[in-house]
């Protein structure tokens, strides 16, 4: 009986010693008055003398905010956004590589069967028609040449929503995946203001340079892309960078084009020969030593072109000051 009457009245000082805890949080230390939470200021302070209790608490709600439920239904995400540049959008899920389980422990040998035949099944269905696996296939040249090629991720998303376009309108036909994967890359980079040149997009791409042009001009038409001609001064900073020469030439560089502008020299030449002789002959200018191969090689045009377009660059410059 004595031992009973010990328990409770321990639970009932525990009890106490709780209440006053939750007492002690919900009251001033000052003058013992209702604590109140500022969520706008983050801090918690006195509702009577006004004392900041605590600060800088952390906001755990979203960062957007909504007034109504169907504002907050369409605003309300849970998992990573979805992306063109997967043939399901990234809404679907994976099963992973490794063969080990939540706690990192390996996977016995009938575990990893049913695992693999698991991926079997998953990727199967993941592409359930013709047009998703080409798609998928397609998708992945885009990433796979964009890689190569130093693109940035908005690139291979507008390449990926060209790639769709050009699926959905029925273009296919007659043309192969890797052409028209290619052809939807470089529109890509030309409108994202990052052109990369034909050469460059021959070397990593699996199509030769002429099936890459036609498809194209077919791919530009059909689809009415508005693409503006490529500029000089868009190739110049990635020139200059790959030679590790510094903002002056990049700068000279482009004073040479605007001179080659405005003296009608544009007009009917490559832009990636105007680029490449403006970066030579700047570098010239400027006392920076750089050869016509290096530029060659980072511009992949010959060094006949750059002698030429250089030696007209320096002409136009000079009729120009003139």
């Amino acid at each position: 009986m004595t031992d009973t009457t010990t328990l409770r009245t321990q639970e009932q000082t525990t009890e106490a010693e709780q209440t006053t805890e939750a007492d002690e949080k919900t009251a001033c230390p000052e003058c013992g008055g209702r604590l109140e939470t500022d969520t706008e200021h983050g801090e918690v302070v006195c509702g009577d003398c006004g004392l900041v209790v605590e600060e800088d608490s952390i906001d755990r709600g979203p960062e957007w905010r909504a007034f109504d439920s169907n504002e907050r239904d369409n605003k309300s995400r849970v998992g990573a956004p979805t992306t063109k540049m997967m043939h399901d959008k990234g809404l679907s899920t994976n099963i992973g590589w490794q063969d080990k389980d939540a706690y990192g422990n390996s996977l016995s040998s009938r575990q990893r069967q049913k695992m693999q035949r698991l991926r079997t099944w998953n990727e199967r269905f993941r592409t359930r028609d013709s047009k998703e696996r080409n798609l998928k296939q397609a998708l992945g040249e885009i990433d796979r040449m964009s890689s190569a090629l130093g693109l940035p991720e908005n690139v291979r998303e507008t390449a990926s929503v060209i790639y769709r376009r050009a699926l959905a309108e029925n273009l296919l036909p007659g043309r192969s995946i890797e052409g028209v994967a290619t052809a939807s890359v470089y529109a890509a980079a030309r409108q994202a203001g990052v052109p990369r040149s034909l050469d460059e997009l021959s070397v990593v791409s699996r199509v030769d340079r002429m099936e890459l042009t036609r498809t194209y001009r077919y791919i530009v038409r059909e689809l009415n892309l508005e693409i503006a001609p490529a500029d000089p001064e868009s190739y110049i900073p990635r020139f200059a960078s790959d030679l590790d020469l510094s903002d002056e030439v990049e700068r000279r560089a482009r004073d040479l084009v605007e001179d080659g502008r405005e003296a009608g020299l544009l007009s009917g030449k490559s832009p990636v020969g105007l680029a490449a002789a403006s970066v030579y002959a700047a570098a010239l200018l400027c006392n920076e030593k750089v050869t016509q191969s290096e530029v060659s090689e980072v511009a992949s045009i010959s060094e006949v072109t750059i002698r030429n377009r250089y030696k007209e660059l320096l002409e136009a410059a000079e009729v120009i000051a003139a």
